[in-house]
């Protein structure tokens, strides 16, 4: 099932250090052994609600296994310093939710996990969103 790296950024004012650059044109080569594909890449979005500095990267996978691969594979990690020395941001890696996915599942499932625990038994991790 697919699976996401998403990063939040936060980059200082001013030009773009070489090092950065030389990072966004690395960066693809890296992703695509594990079947990377940019699907957003520093959009900076219309916030419609909260608060949102910065810019987000979305990247899919085929899978979580092949995101961790790629973060920890050695030609990821030889570029990463390169942003990361000028770049703060968080990176998350999000696993997706299938076709059959309906929330209204999730929220009964949750809604019963509540009711449970309310009732003195301990609530059993919910399944209904993998």
């Amino acid at each position: 099932m697919t699976a996401y790296a998403l990063a939040h950024l936060r980059p200082t004012d001013g030009p773009v250090p070489d090092e950065v650059l030389t990072y966004i044109e690395r960066i693809q080569a890296t992703m695509e052994p594990y079947g990377g594909r940019f699907l957003v890449h520093g959009a900076e979005g219309e916030v419609v609600e909260g608060e949102w500095p910065g810019a987000l990267v979305l990247v899919a996978f085929p899978g979580v296994e092949e995101v961790r691969a790629w973060y920890a594979s050695p030609a990821y990690q030889e570029i990463l310093p390169l942003r990361t020395r000028h770049i703060d941001g968080d990176v998350v890696i999000l696993p997706g939710v299938g076709p059959e996915y309906d929330a209204s599942a999730t929220a009964a499932a949750m809604r019963a996990a509540r009711e449970r625990t309310e009732q003195g038994h301990p609530a059993r991790p919910s399944t209904a969103a993998r």
